[in-house]
């Protein structure tokens, strides 16, 4: 039926769709009235979400048999050990007891909200030792009826044919070898090829409404989540970005990725109705791949806030650290007093307990390692130094500690590689009334991990900002008064000094307050954000020059691409004016601009690590002339394709208006009667050669200067 035709019939009816409330109108069970879904897919999905049998109930074998005096202590312990792995109903466990001996059977039924939870609980609690005389067999009660309908004979199951699934690494093939980046305007999610050889980015998919709040990369590229009330998704391919997976929590606000991609961690916070109660949090791990819930983790904001480089309603994210490495084997959680190290096998606690450490409030993974850095602030009014401890996992053992003394405040920097950890110590000066800061650098790689400390020049400089040389050894600080502080470079070993930290320059007077390496090193950008409005200085470390320098007015973000050779800066709509991104090359150059209103994110695809060795990639790079003649050849091809469809594009601008003119010249001619007539006969168009041309030549005196020249002699 057209639009049409429905208001007619409901103006026939005397209905007014305003006042209609379209979310009251509930249809029978399976009734659609002959209008099919627009997402079969999501259909299907919440049927077997929501189903009515009895795919939510679990029976636990193997309990003691009790008395009547003691079931009321059993079934505590029970509902202890499963409300950690659901929400079981109200009056959903039941115990079937004998009806002669008042004894208990050994066995019960536990109901949970949803069959995801049941079978969560199952797969958890199958073979959990109670004690020695008790291990849980644990069964799903659907699977009752199947097993009492088994076939005596026995039947082959039946070969499903190979479906093969799309490449999910095929946009790694790029013939023009390009890199993808996504942004959000408005209601639009879209993702593009940055074709810098065009000068203007590739259109590959675009969505509107595609998430409910932000879009998120996984680490290595593979896929991109979004976030909705239902929960988060997961969508890849190099151009179809076909979902694949869907994670149920419900009106979950923040995502993050396990470094190698196999899981994912997903956070919800509920807001108490006491004002003065803190916020309710809830944490869950699926397996990427299979959507399986592996753990879920609730208690208050408060249980969750300690440490961590930000946060959302009081808790800091992310909460759990993941160990460095595409192993995904360790994840740490921070606690008042107590750091808890998992491991993913189990989803369990190392040695099933905690790390006490007294008054911890940071930890940091090593990028490569499972090596663990900790600080510990000084306690006791200062008669207990603070310190900096670097453990190993999963042994515990502390390999290197550092007692400092005097600290205000300490921040941990790992080094990509994880070669060093530099730890940034304010220290208060003898009155106490002002601060000092200077660094601790571990070499780890090196035999007993020996320290060194460095202090600025001026060792009152206040440090703005300080940024590791990605897979280098150099790092860079922005130190002084605003708003012109300086920039110092460093390097861990030079050609003179492979044990000692030497400065390799520093930059006076420079309008910066971010540092933003190219993620292969040797080329960073000074940037001035906020209030120095989108300076931007493009940097070659190796020759220790400035390459240009430029202006993104208003700029609020900047992300190198992953292969180093472009960046993008960008205005989101935090500012009304200007928003939109622009891509510069790597030594600065201005490729294209892009406006959206309302733009909101922009982020590049990541890429996952060459399998390239060291060797080879050092071979390349001294041989990069041969290889770049082929590339040369094909940048020239684009030029001259480019400077043709400029001609093509001013030839056809020409030539319409050329015929826009011809067409007003004819319409002219065709009215030079009506426009005879309008003046009682009098020939009103006045031919070119009855003009006469005049020449007119006027002389103005600007300016008189007066030179005394001596002659020379």
């Amino acid at each position: 039926m057209e639009v049409v035709d429905i208001d007619a019939r409901a103006a026939k009816l005397g209905i007014n769709w305003s006042q209609v409330n379209f979310d009251s109108i509930q249809l029978p069970p399976g009734e659609d009235f002959g209008i099919e879904s627009d997402d079969e897919a999501v259909y299907h999905d919440d049927q077997s979400e929501f189903d009515t049998g009895f795919g939510n109930i679990i029976v636990v074998d193997h309990l003691p048999v009790v008395p009547k005096e003691k079931f009321e202590k059993l079934e505590g312990v029970v509902k202890k050990i499963y409300n950690q792995l659901g929400v079981i109903k109200e009056n959903g466990l039941w115990m079937p007891v004998d009806p002669d001996t008042k004894m208990t059977l050994g066995y019960c039924f536990i109901e949970f909200n949803t069959p995801q939870e049941a079978q969560n609980a199952k797969e958890k609690s199958h073979g959990y030792k109670l004690d020695k005389s008790h291990i849980f067999a644990v069964n799903m009660f659907d699977d009752f009826d199947r097993l009492m309908n088994v076939r005596e004979e026995w039947e082959p199951p039946q070969a499903r044919p190979y479906v093969p699934g799309e490449n999910l690494q095929k946009w790694l093939t790029d013939d023009k070898a390009r890199d993808q980046l996504v942004i959000r305007s408005g209601p639009d999610t879209e993702v593009y090829w940055n074709d810098a050889r065009q000068k203007k980015p590739e259109p590959v998919h675009k969505r509107p409404y595609w998430t409910e709040s932000y879009v998120q990369w996984s680490p290595l590229g593979t896929y991109l989540v979004t976030l909705h009330k239902q929960g988060a998704a997961v969508w890849g391919g190099a151009d179809t970005f076909t979902r694949l997976m869907r994670y149920q929590h419900s009106m979950v606000k923040l995502v993050d990725f396990s470094p190698g991609e196999k899981y994912l961690v997903t956070y919800h916070s509920q807001e108490p109705s006491n004002p003065r109660d803190a916020s309710k949090v809830e944490i869950k791990v699926f397996d990427v791949r299979t959507g399986r819930m592996m753990r879920d983790f609730k208690g208050s904001a408060d249980e969750f806030s300690i440490g961590g480089p930000g946060g959302v309603a009081g808790a800091s994210w992310p909460v759990f650290r993941w160990a460095g490495g595409k192993d995904d084997k360790y994840f740490a959680k921070l606690s008042k007093n107590t750091i808890s190290v998992y491991e993913t096998e189990t989803f369990s606690l190392i040695d099933k307990k905690s790390m006490k450490v007294d008054n911890v409030v940071d930890i940091c993974w090593s990028p490569t390692d499972s090596i663990l850095s900790l600080f510990v602030p000084e306690q006791g009014g200062g008669n207990q130094p603070a310190k900096v401890a670097l453990v190993q996992i999963p042994s515990k053992v502390e390999l290197r500690q550092k007692n400092l003394f005097s600290v205000s405040d300490c921040k941990m920097y790992w080094q990509s590689s994880g070669e060093y950890l530099a730890v940034k110590v304010d220290r208060y000066t003898k009155t106490k009334k002002s601060t000092y800061s200077g660094f601790e650098l571990f070499r780890i790689k090196e035999r007993d991990i020996p320290i060194e400390v460095l202090e600025l020049d001026n060792k009152n400089d206040k440090i703005i900002a300080f940024a590791w040389e990605p897979k280098g050894h150099r790092f860079a600080v922005i130190h002084g008064d605003q708003p012109r502080p300086d920039v110092s470079f460093y390097s861990m070993k030079t050609a003179q000094n492979t044990g000692r930290v030497s400065k390799l320059a520093t930059l006076k007077a420079k309008q910066a307050n971010a540092l933003f390496w190219s993620p292969t090193g040797k080329y960073i950008i000074l940037a001035g954000l906020k209030g120095f409005n989108g300076q931007l200085e493009f940097f070659n470390v190796d020759e220790l020059e400035t390459m240009a320098t430029a202006e993104h007015f208003m700029a609020t973000d900047i992300e190198w691409d992953p292969t180093g050779r472009y960046v993008a800066t960008a205005v989101t709509s935090v500012h009304e004016m200007e928003n939109g991104f622009t891509i510069w090359s790597f030594n600065g150059i201005e490729i294209y601009r892009i406006l959206k209103d309302h733009f909101f994110q922009l982020a590049w695809r990541p890429r996952p690590p060459s399998f390239l060795t060291a060797e080879k990639e050092e071979e390349i790079a001294k041989n990069l002339k041969k290889y770049s003649k082929k590339y040369e050849a094909e940048d020239q091809d684009v030029s001259l394709l480019l400077s043709e469809q400029d001609r093509e594009k001013r030839k056809a601008l020409k030539e319409e208006w050329e015929k826009w003119v011809m067409q007003w010249k004819s319409l002219h001619e065709e009215e030079k009667l009506a426009r005879q007539n309008l003046r009682d006969g009098e020939v009103s168009d006045v031919e070119e050669d009855e003009y006469e041309a005049k020449e007119v030549e006027f002389e103005d005196l600007i300016d008189v200067t007066e030179e005394i020249v001596q002659e020379s002699m």
